[in-house]
């Protein structure tokens, strides 16, 4: 049998003497296995030991006692594609045990991009991906232009946790065709042999796969449709030929449903990763209401996966949706023609027209104009609730704007202006646009459970002021495995589908798991007082910009590559994230022996 050092893959390594020890905790090692009594030790940013009884001494020991020790986590749908360039930590991400992350999601990002379509897309993130242009125009330095360049730029800088890109095809399309690409003309043989060859050389630069987006409501701010949509299958495969030739690498997508019917929108996926070779994942969620229409997803993704195919529906564990509120991108007034002069201002500044009651009865009395699909979205009024603290994501049907306004006797206007007002106008609505079937999450159990899905749309670094998701490995952890009224998930499920699961579906198999050689990324959690925090507005990004942050308690301390970035919720200033290049193979051993690894990728 092998011993730990050679599990580790660190010869000559010293293993009585660990760089970091954690004692005494509940080891959840990722893979689904139950929990075992234990230590981990970390040597050079790997795992030399993760069992019973560690027998040699450390330089730096934390007492896991009554706590749990997992994996780092990893979130593969993030956009910190301009939050890596212009800052050090990718919170809120960090701040629930999020060690990797994957950027370049939904086929949006700043790469390639040569100096005249850098206001191109800006644009395109400021609509798509609500980050503010002002933020863009002074967070990023545009020191590269090609994919390659922009992973330097990336290795460039430190950050606390470790990223990886998928190469964006919005950026890749504008590169290659210019403003026929934004006028979404059809790409010519010579274009799309182009961007065959740009594709592939990002796959020998490290790029994780490729992304796009099919999505009709992903516009520009002014409205404007992003460039990818309707480009067709020939182009797809163009560039997903780079990825079949590379041997590597993963295919995301967001697809036109259910404004289309799920079987022609995966048809075209299916039939893009069948001709490369590759796994794929895409956006599932549930609707609210109807025929369970997701199940049509998963009709043809199991017809697709018994010839040999490897998709994976994305799911996240929690209703999809916006957060509203005064100070933020999107309300239910946010489009009217009386709130319009003070969109801009300050909540401090907007306070006094909002407390006015001649003001409040013009805007509740106007219908809003027309505006960006997702600002028209937020009259929702069943779907929609007050959002407290702590925050509650299955919130009762009873407690809606329309079932408050029908049992108060008033309109939902009337109710969502005041839910608003609270707190001195820093109250807040969570409006719930899917994965709230019938007003309960418990459709989502089944999905968490199935071999092929996959955790995901934490959208951390996007939706600045709408969306703040990333806190969900969290919420997975303190509803779905403590808190629910029902049945749980047990704390095995839970980690292996924050940490493995997702680590294998992306091809870093380096990581999830802790066992002998894998990557020194690890959890100290105590589940017992773990809590999730209501979101709250911060005005730290570039131009003293907001967003939303949502902050946990319970989090003990977070390691990456054998570093501590956080200790007891707050950050300790270490800088260990890397830019991950590629895929990543696991360790020698675990790969022989690791069924988890042959299956998911």
């Amino acid at each position: 049998m092998p011993n730990d050092l050679e599990m580790a893959n660190l010869p000559g390594a010293d293993l009585t003497m660990a760089d970091l020890l954690i004692t005494g905790g509940l080891i959840v090692d990722g893979t689904g296995a139950a929990p075992f009594a234990g230590d981990v030790a970390l040597v050079g940013g790997r795992i030399v030991h993760a069992g019973p009884g560690f027998s040699g001494s450390a330089r730096e020991t934390i007492d896991a006692t009554g706590c749990v020790v997992t994996p780092g986590f990893v979130d593969i749908h993030t956009h910190y594609d301009g939050q890596a360039i212009w800052g050090e930590e990718l919170s809120p991400s960090s701040s629930h045990g999020v060690t990797t992350v994957v950027m370049g999601n939904c086929g949006v990002g700043f790469a390639p991009c040569r100096p005249e379509d850098h206001d191109a897309l800006i644009r395109l993130m400021e609509g798509v991906e609500d980050i503010p242009g002002v933020v863009m125009a002074q967070g990023l330095p545009w020191d590269w232009q090609t994919f390659p360049e922009y992973l330097a730029a990336l290795d460039a800088r430190a950050r606390d946790i470790d990223v990886a890109c998928l190469l964006p095809h919005s950026p890749l399309r504008v590169w290659v065709m210019g403003d026929r690409a934004i006028a979404r003309e059809p790409a010519t043989a010579e274009d799309l042999a182009e961007m065959g060859r740009i594709a592939s050389e990002a796959m020998a630069a490290g790029a994780i796969g490729f992304a796009t987006s099919r999505l009709n409501i992903h516009r520009t701010k002014a409205g404007d449709l992003i460039p990818t949509y309707g480009a067709d299958l020939a182009e797809w495969k163009a560039i997903a030929g780079a990825l079949r030739d590379a041997g590597t690498g993963v295919l995301q997508a967001v697809l036109d449903a259910p404004f289309a019917t799920w079987g022609e929108e995966l048809a075209k996926l299916v039939a893009v990763a069948e001709d490369a070779g590759r796994p794929a994942t895409f956006t599932l969620a549930t609707n609210n209401s109807g025929p369970e229409i997701w199940h049509d997803a998963l009709a043809v993704v199991d017809a697709a996966n018994a010839r040999g195919a490897r998709i994976h529906p994305q799911i996240l564990p929690r209703p999809i949706g916006m957060v509203s509120g005064w100070a933020l991108s999107t309300h239910a007034f946010c489009l009217c023609p009386t709130y319009q002069p003070i969109a801009h201002l300050p909540l401090a500044e907007q306070l006094p027209h909002l407390r006015d009651p001649a003001f409040r009865a013009a805007v509740i009395a106007e219908m809003p104009s027309e505006g960006h699909p997702l600002a028209m979205l937020t009259r929702n009024w069943d779907w929609m609730f007050p959002f407290g603290d702590p925050p509650v994501y299955e919130p009762a049907r009873d407690t809606s704007i329309a079932a408050l306004a029908r049992a108060q006797g008033r309109s939902p206007e009337q109710v969502a202006y005041d839910a608003m007002m609270a707190r001195d106008g820093q109250g807040l609505i969570l409006n719930t646009l899917g994965n709230f079937h019938e007003g309960r999450l418990d459709a989502l159990l089944p999905l968490i459970r199935r071999a092929d899905t996959v955790m995901g749309l934490g959208d951390g670094g996007a939706h600045y002021a709408a969306i703040c998701d990333a806190s969900y490995p969290t919420f997975l952890l303190t509803y779905w495995v403590r808190d629910r009224a029902g049945e749980r998930l047990s704390l095995a499920e839970a980690v292996h589908a924050l940490a493995a699961k997702p680590a294998a579906v992306m091809g870093l198999n380096d990581r999830g798991i802790l066992a002998p050689g894998y990557k020194a990324d690890v959890n100290v959690i105590d589940l017992d007082t773990l809590a999730l925090h209501a979101p709250v507005v911060r005005f730290d990004l570039p131009g003293a910009s907001r967003r939303l942050d949502q902050t946990a308690s319970g989090y003990v301390a977070t390691v990456v590559n054998g570093q501590v970035i956080r200790r007891h919720d707050l950050p300790t200033g270490a800088r260990p994230g890397k830019v991950v290049r590629g895929s990543q193979r696991a360790p020698a051993k675990a790969a022989k022996s690791g069924s988890l690894i042959r299956t998911m990728q």
